[in-house]
């Protein structure tokens, strides 16, 4: 019997990938991707365990997880300084360009 290609492991790296690219889109477009990636990459990792010999491209599910994981990380991060930034200039300064930019001068010493 011929070896059939692992079901979603190629989605899943496709979505790994585009999860760390995307992750400067302030982590709402990144951060669904990557988890998306893991739980297929697991879910394919699975149906391998149950039967190697029924399927191949075991190394997509894998990199798939692991660029998954790579990417919630990047987005996380990413968001957390977003969130930090608005929380040093304050909600205030972002109506008020002028305070944006004397709150921004005091925050990198400038």
């Amino acid at each position: 019997m011929e070896r059939q290609n692992l079901p979603n492991a190629t989605t899943a790296l496709v979505l790994g990938i585009l999860s760390i690219v995307t992750c400067l889109c302030y982590g709402v477009i990144g951060l669904p991707l990557g988890i998306i990636a893991v739980v297929l990459g697991n879910k394919a990792l699975k149906e391998y365990q149950e039967a190697p010999e029924n399927f191949k491209g075991e190394g997509n599910a894998k990199a798939g997880k692991i660029t998954g994981i790579i990417g919630i990380i990047l987005n996380t991060l990413y968001l957390l300084a977003i969130l930090w930034l608005l929380n040093k200039l304050g909600w205030d300064a972002l109506q008020d360009p002028e305070l944006m930019q004397q709150r921004a001068n005091e925050i990198f010493g400038q």
